[in-house]
């Protein structure tokens, strides 16, 4: 069926592009990050971001919607795979909403000087968990696809 297929590539594309983002920050901006003196990583922090919203939650919240559709037009275990994965990527929302984005957020108040907590490594112990979920969606939509063959 035509729609399934549609959303299928939807589905592995953007859960494949989701991943693979938060694979390149984890392993090469937020350690280049985490080296960064203060005032270069909160100025980093903002040019880093402009690009990044409002892409990200509007391809996760496409991708989580595509699986979720396709629960209706795929046969088990593809049909229950894709709603799992679905649920996955809330939690990678969830994450994002209530872990570093709000982390995020506090960023544009600090100041270059003066005492701070520094918040790199919690930002990234948050965005380590959302790439986990992410790439956990991503196999199991693989599989869903491959099920469906």
């Amino acid at each position: 069926m035509i729609a399934e297929e549609v959303l299928s590539g939807i589905v592995l594309t953007g859960t494949g592009t989701v991943t693979g983002i938060f694979v390149a920050v984890a392993v090469s901006v937020a350690p280049a990050m985490a080296a960064m003196e203060r005032a270069d990583y909160l100025r980093a922090h903002v040019l880093l971001g402009k690009g990044y919203h409002p892409l990200m939650p509007i391809l996760v919240n496409v991708v989580t919607l595509s699986g979720f559709a396709l629960a209706w037009f795929a046969e088990p275990p593809a049909g229950w795979l894709f709603p799992l994965a679905s649920v996955l990527l809330i939690g990678v929302q969830a994450v994002s909403h209530l872990g570093n984005v709000p982390i995020n957020r506090t960023l544009g108040t600090l100041a270059a000087e003066g005492p701070w907590q520094d918040p790199r490594p919690l930002w990234r112990a948050w965005h380590r968990l959302r790439t986990a979920l992410a790439f956990l969606a991503l196999l199991i939509d693989v599989v869903a696809v491959l099920a469906t063959r």
